[in-house]
């Protein structure tokens, strides 16, 4: 909903700026004829350049930061499956909780992630660190007491691996957005751009023409697509980072078919 409220604000704001720039070169026209078209059409490519360079500088933010979310999922499966692996170095009942809490963490952000639903997120997240606080003094109480030193290490620094990936997540997925001031930088140079355009044709006499709501709807696709890029949930689903990886390790745990790896 929200994609789509940006997508028709974007045509309405190129529309306006279009029409605004037509009516302010007609009326230059009409007062003199001394405006020339060469020298504004000059300076209505250099914005529309400047326009075009922050728009491929903001989408590759945000494609960037695309291809590091998909990255920390699989990061995120892979420590979670070293966790379950090294959770076997932990006596019972403590070991079989862990492995029971590593099942229900796994299964709740797997789900919440691929979910629109930034209420249930938070709250998934909220409950993944309480589960990890828990993870953590499981391990640390059996470190003191009665695992052997190097034993204990290992379990321990995987789990730090786990809550790490965590962190990356949450701030890289939730947090870390496109900075209110290249938005800015962007809609200004829209409406200069936009003004430009219409301002030349006002001057040239041209009528308005189909290919200024086709110019709206072209650049709002863009825009829009940038804006589902930086959104932390939800947006296109084409732009939506796959939880497949956490989902396939779920499957695994719940088969009990995670193969021990050779020594």
């Amino acid at each position: 909903m929200a994609i789509l409220v940006f997508f028709v604000g974007t045509i309405a704001l190129v529309m306006c700026s279009i029409e605004a720039g037509y009516r302010l070169g007609c009326l230059e026209h009409r007062r003199s004829n001394q405006e020339k078209e060469s020298p504004v059409s000059a300076i209505e490519g250099s914005v529309l350049a400047l326009l075009a360079f922050m728009l491929a500088f903001t989408f590759g933010i945000a494609s960037n930061r695309l291809d590091a979310r998909k990255e920390l999922v699989r990061s995120e499966a892979n420590t979670i499956r070293t966790v379950w692996y090294r959770s076997d170095f932990l006596p019972d009942p403590d070991g079989a909780e862990a492995r029971k809490l590593l099942r229900e963490y796994v299964d709740a952000r797997a789900t919440a992630f691929q979910s629109a639903d930034g209420e249930r997120v938070t709250r998934v997240v909220g409950e993944a660190e309480r589960t990890q606080g828990r993870l953590w003094a499981m391990a640390v109480a059996h470190a003191r007491e009665d695992m052997p030193s190097d034993i204990g290490a290992l379990y321990l620094e995987s789990l730090n691996e786990m809550f790490a990936v965590h962190a990356s997540r949450v701030a890289m997925g939730l947090q870390m957005r496109i900075p209110p001031g290249i938005w800015l930088t962007l809609a200004v140079l829209t409406v200069l751009g936009m003004v430009m355009v219409g301002y030349q044709a006002g001057i040239a006499e041209s009528r308005r023409t189909l290919a200024m709501p086709i110019l709206a709807v072209a650049f709002a696709c863009v825009v829009a697509l940038i804006s589902s890029l930086d959104q932390p949930i939800g947006g296109f689903t084409l732009t939506q980072v796959s939880q497949q990886p956490l989902i396939d390790l779920l499957s695994d745990l719940d088969s009990q078919r995670l193969p021990h790896p050779s020594n």
